[in-house]
């Protein structure tokens, strides 16, 4: 990719220009290191158009329908008049290390809208499917005037709880009739959600979404007592239900706002930020490293014959790369 000067990137990014926009995000995304200092000289010049998004993270079982959910979301945002960029992170092919599911696909009339951004980028093996830029990004969008940022990610475990040092506001899409319910989310994940949301709640399935509402609730609050999540129902495929559920996370971020405890939060996810970007930095390093490099097959092949347990294999690779730890 040829690089264009920072200016460039932050004067179109302001403009709403969304070509430069998408290269301003390959800037950001790339693994080239002639990249990083560019993309951090834009970041720091657009650091005072970002922070005044509503950030809003979305979770969910397989099959829930997160795509369609964001679609039917983001078009009852536009027509209310926001701006709605939707950060989707796919899976990584274990080969190409490319995006694999393409969301764009699964948000068409989304996709058509002047006023949506629809950004999908491949998780690249991250803890939790959150891509290692989508912060960046998170800001870029910020910058270029979207208002609401939405950030899909690839779906339940116990790594997805990362998603939470992203955002404002957590929603986890769950899924009624499709066994026990309870089974079907993670404790990890009821702890930082903000809102429960029971998707296809249409046709024969409302009943069964009114009672897995319930045991929801009952669970949560044994749970989370005095701060157990908010548990709706909606209908993405028929829009129903979608108006409520926004009207009430609104509610609840203009509350935070209010409180101050919006700001502690984002206050948090900076340092946070700063110590993740610490560890993926002290990774490359690691395995950049030539003697860790040379030793690491041998080492590698030791652990698998039973010839070195994996922690004396580790400490032999720590003492390479940071040789005053060795006694």
């Amino acid at each position: 990719m040829k690089s264009l000067p920072a200016d460039t990137y932050v004067e179109g990014v302001r403009a709403g220009d969304r070509a430069l926009l998408a290269r301003a995000i390959t800037l950001v995304e790339s693994e080239h290191p002639r990249h990083a200092a560019l993309a951090q000289e834009v970041l720091t010049k657009l650091l005072p158009h970002t922070g005044k998004s509503q950030r809003v993270g979305i979770s969910g079982v397989p099959g829930v329908g997160k795509s369609t959910f964001i679609d039917a979301l983001g078009m009852h945002l536009v027509g209310a008049g926001h701006r709605v960029a939707v950060l989707a992170i796919d899976p990584s092919s274990s080969v190409s290390g490319g995006s694999i599911l393409g969301d764009k696909t699964r948000m068409a009339r989304l996709a058509r809208e002047t006023a949506a951004y629809i950004r999908p980028s491949p998780s690249s093996g991250t803890l939790g499917g959150v891509a290692r830029k989508t912060r960046e990004t998170l800001l870029l969008c910020e910058a270029a005037g979207f208002d609401v940022v939405l950030v899909e990610t690839v779906g339940v475990g116990q790594s997805e709880t990362v998603v939470a040092e992203l955002v404002d506001f957590y929603v986890v899409l769950m899924l009624a009739g499709a066994g026990d319910e309870l089974q079907g989310i993670k404790r990890g994940i009821l702890e930082v959600a903000d809102m429960v949301a029971i998707n296809k709640a249409d046709g024969d399935n409302q009943l069964r979404a009114a009672q897995a509402r319930s045991q929801y609730r009952a669970a949560l609050h044994l749970m989370r007592p005095g701060s157990e999540p908010e548990v709706t129902t909606c209908s993405a495929m028929e829009g129903t239900g979608i108006d409520l559920l926004w009207a009430s996370v609104e509610k609840h971020l203009a509350r935070r706002a209010a409180s101050g405890e919006l700001e502690r939060r984002r206050t948090q996810q900076q340092v946070g930020w700063m110590w993740a970007m610490v560890h993926d930095g002290l990774r490359a390093a690691l395995r950049a490293h030539p003697e860790v490099a040379a030793l690491v097959p041998p080492l590698e092949q030791a652990v698998r014959e039973g010839r070195a347990t994996p922690t004396s294999a580790a400490l032999r690779v720590l003492g390479a790369f940071l040789p005053q730890t060795q006694s």
